[in-house]
């Protein structure tokens, strides 16, 4: 993709960033701990922040949030303990209370149409979210 595009800056082209942000994806479905607990009208997961997929979720879990909530109208709140985050994720209305809940942790961090332009982004060298 970066070849066929005529504007690719090469000389901001960061393949390094694109792979350590790949690694964290790894670490943090691989080896990542979370505890999750039904709310009302969403999910609260508090997730370890012990090891690199702790470090993982440190840097993803923030930048993420933000982003499926923009996308998806829930709200995302981030919040940073010593030994955990609590990631907390909603729906306003209620109506997807469900949906949120049966994807969890992992299938939250998945969602979301920006992934691909994300992942080309930090190709590119461009700063993302």
């Amino acid at each position: 993709m970066l070849r066929a595009d005529p504007v690719t800056d090469w000389g901001n082209v960061n393949i390094d960033a694109l792979r350590a942000h790949l690694v964290d994806m790894n670490a943090l479905v691989l080896s990542g701990a979370v505890e999750t607990e039904q709310r009302p009208n969403g999910l609260a997961m508090r997730v370890s922040l012990t090891g690199p997929a702790g470090d993982a979720a440190r840097r993803m879990v923030p930048a993420h949030g933000p982003v499926l909530a923009a996308e998806t109208g829930w709200t995302s709140d981030v919040e940073f303990g010593v030994e955990a985050l609590l990631w907390t994720v909603t729906d306003p209305v209620g109506k997807y209370a469900s949906q949120i809940q049966a994807l969890g942790f992992f299938g939250l961090m998945a969602t979301g149409d920006h992934h691909r332009a994300h992942h080309i982004a930090i190709a590119r060298g461009e700063t993302t979210h």
